[in-house]
């Protein structure tokens, strides 16, 4: 296949995924729907048992994929975020030589861009694109993903921990927002957890601890699915969680009058019963409750 027949079939990926995405309520698909993709009217799976799909005909690599981990562990990446803030993504078994390892290692040369597709539950996926290969670290038997233009194009030559902020934050906003997200909604069966409104398109993935906090990981056990209101009024300490599951509404909140919003969606929380997930790995973790509700307390 020739280089702008490459260009073209990269560009059709991208635009497939796109008219998924847009029909996502939490940014997640099914493998089954990733996998209708077509080009020039032959069908072409995007996500294959190895992770790394490159089809015949092709030298460079066209996705990757990473499995899901149960909810109370890390995502998938999480364990492989290298020193300098971009995202490990390990070699095909350990032999640099191996069909797989060359097909990323010519994505990583040629400046080609991929889909990563990041697990979030059995066949579902988080798809993020385009990435780059921008690294190759064969002692640690892995490659380096920026998941943003703005990774590729980072200064070297600036100081190590302004360029590692800059990065991290990318990471932070392309690839463990949406992942987080996603995990959690699906935990909470798109429901918010205080007023159980099941509309997706108005839930965040609240952090009971915040992120970049000891215990602040992007795990479920540290998220509640809330409605925006709901979440702007956790973190701003108006309502708490118990560690018995119960939510608090702070006391001067209780004192005020000021309409059916404050009275119902608010006040109305004082002493409701949180919905957790089914799933007991999902659920809160009480540890984490307790610490958060402690800061609730000490600021009400």
């Amino acid at each position: 296949m020739s280089s702008l027949e490459d260009s073209r079939l990269r560009a059709a990926i991208f635009d497939h995924l796109d008219r998924l995405v847009a029909s996502s309520l939490d940014g997640s698909l099914r493998s089954a729907a990733i996998n209708t993709f077509s080009f020039d009217d032959h069908p072409l799976r995007l996500i294959v048992p190895t992770g790394i799909r490159k089809p015949a005909g092709l030298d460079a690599a066209l996705t990757i994929r990473t499995a899901f981990t149960p909810p109370d562990q890390l995502p998938p990446y999480a364990d492989t975020e290298r020193a300098d803030g971009l995202v490990g993504y390990k070699y095909r078994g350990t032999d640099p030589d191996h069909a797989d390892n060359r097909a990323l290692r010519a994505a990583m040369l040629n400046g080609l861009p991929l889909a990563y597709f990041i697990g979030v539950a059995r066949g579902v996926y988080v798809p993020r694109y385009p990435v780059w290969l921008v690294d190759e670290n064969p002692a640690d038997l892995e490659f380096a993903i920026a998941v943003d233009e703005g990774q590729r194009l980072v200064d070297l030559s600036s100081p190590p921990e302004i360029r590692r902020e800059y990065v991290e934050r990318l990471t932070r906003t392309r690839l463990h927002q949406p992942v987080f997200r996603a995990r959690v909604l699906r935990a909470y069966q798109a429901r918010c957890a205080m007023c159980r409104l099941h509309h997706p398109e108005l839930l965040d993935a609240a952090h009971i601890i915040p992120d970049g906090q000891p215990k602040g990981d992007p795990v479920v056990p540290n998220g509640l699915s809330l409605c925006k209101i709901h979440h702007a009024a956790y973190d701003a300490n108006l309502l708490g969680v118990r560690p018995n599951l119960v939510v608090e509404v702070t006391p001067r909140l209780l004192q005020e009058s000021d309409g059916p919003m404050l009275t119902h969606a608010l006040q109305g929380m004082d002493g409701a019963a949180l919905l957790i997930p089914r799933e007991k790995a999902a659920q809160p973790d009480k540890q984490r409750l307790q610490v958060r509700y402690d800061q609730f307390r000490a600021a009400s």
